[in-house]
């Protein structure tokens, strides 16, 4: 277990991202997240305080998982990432699985949703050893629900598909959307008690207030 902070894991790997890009490629990026931070985007975004929209999703794993279900074993800690390619989401549900005993001694349960097919989204799972739910949200319709759609900046899009990065491949959705990043931490009555929405997508909570915010409860 790393004794950095997830936000210092995440800063680190933006940084050397950045610094490794061509300087045409890093004019792109910088200007389009410049957009995307000038948008609206998630300004709707279910937040602390709200009830949150049920829903039924396949698990990656097989079968189909439903939120109001969950919350018949006690808290769920609800967290929406972007897919297996995004490195600061791989930071986060590796810190996040580091932090499952903690998450299980509250009794609570851990649910991650991306718009990966399945397929991609089980071998991504077995690769992590992710040990908690995993949940396949084709076409962001339940992130949709929650407010937390963003679009690809089209600039971006040729550079995505250079990196390697064919979303509309790996989501069966030609979109190009994806959820902006959020955590939330939802009592057993389908109140969500804290949030973190952030269209700032290297931005995440830490797992430590995701433990102490289910302690709060």
């Amino acid at each position: 277990m790393t004794d950095q902070t997830l936000s210092e894991q995440t800063r680190q790997t933006l940084e050397a991202f950045v610094s490794n890009l061509p300087a045409d490629q890093q004019a792109t990026v910088s200007s389009a997240f410049e957009a995307l931070m000038a948008s609206d985007t998630a300004s709707n975004a279910i937040k602390t305080g709200d009830k949150a929209p049920d829903f039924t999703l396949p698990s990656v794993r097989g079968g189909n998982l439903t939120l109001s279900d969950a919350f018949k074993d006690g808290p769920v800690v609800l967290s929406f990432y972007r897919g297996s390619w995004c490195p600061f989401c791989n930071l986060e549900l590796n810190a996040l699985q580091q932090r499952m005993d903690d998450i299980r001694a509250c009794g609570a349960r851990l649910i991650a949703v991306s718009p990966e097919r399945p397929d991609n989204s089980l071998s991504h799972a077995e690769k992590l050893g992710l040990s908690f739910d995993v949940l396949s949200d084709l076409h962001n319709k339940v992130a949709s629900d929650y407010g937390l759609i963003m679009d690809v900046h089209e600039t971006l899009r040729p550079l995505y598909l250079e990196w390697g990065l064919d979303l509309p491949a790996a989501n069966q959705d030609d979109s190009w959307q994806l959820p902006v990043p959020a955590t939330y931490v939802i009592d057993r009555d389908g109140t969500v008690r804290a949030a973190c929405v952030d269209k700032n997508y290297t931005t995440r909570m830490e797992p430590a207030e995701i433990v102490d915010a289910l302690r709060a409860l």
